[in-house]
């Protein structure tokens, strides 16, 4: 039970990410929808985070005012031709950027559900930087995926690329609930 309740933290704070692979479509009019639809995702789920300043969220809300601002209100339409790039590479950079900064996303999230006492506990620290490491690097690959897409290769079909994303996200999840588990477990068994 409680693998599930950190399964939809985790996935609540990558709502509009989420959000936006599903529903941004092949249109600007729907690149152009699903922005709004994302930042205000980004404000309403996330908003104790952003008070908080998760620095996720806070890159997550500038990420999609950007797109509308640039898209919608702007209409920079190199922006939306290459938004998959474009939000590929944010996405990594702000998880690369949390643990390079020594706020690991993670540990901001752990923290969340953590009496104080435990939050510089350095078992935890670690944990989180490696949870933090691994999705960085899985959102690295979708960094390289969205590359491949543009250069002169053989191409996968659309379906193949979203499969593809999907995969990477599914693993991220599963990795990180069997990670904590495992580490929960331990705790309990060596106190």
């Amino acid at each position: 039970m409680r693998e599930l309740k950190d399964m939809g933290t985790l996935l609540m704070g990558f709502l509009p990410w989420l959000l936006f692979l599903f529903f941004s479509g092949h249109s600007l009019q729907s690149l152009e929808r699903i922005s709004w639809v994302c930042l205000v995702a980004s404000l309403t789920f996330g908003f104790f985070e952003l008070r908080s300043g998760f620095m996720l969220q806070w890159g997550t809300l500038l990420f999609f005012a950007a797109c509308i601002l640039l898209v919608n209100f702007l209409q920079v339409s190199w922006v939306a031709t290459q938004m998959d790039l474009l939000a590929n590479l944010s996405l990594a950079s702000l998880v690369w950027i949390t643990l390079l900064c020594g706020e690991p996303f993670a540990l901001q999230y752990a923290r969340k559900g953590l009496p104080k006492e435990r939050w510089n506990d350095p078992s935890l620290l670690k944990g989180c930087r490696f949870i933090t490491l691994v999705w960085a690097v899985l959102i690295s690959l979708s960094v390289g995926v969205s590359v491949y897409r543009r250069s002169p290769a053989p191409q996968a079909t659309e379906q193949a690329y979203f499969g593809i994303s999907l995969t990477i996200i599914a693993v991220g999840v599963i990795f990180t609930t069997l990670y904590k588990r495992q580490k929960r477990l331990q705790r309990e068994n060596h106190p």
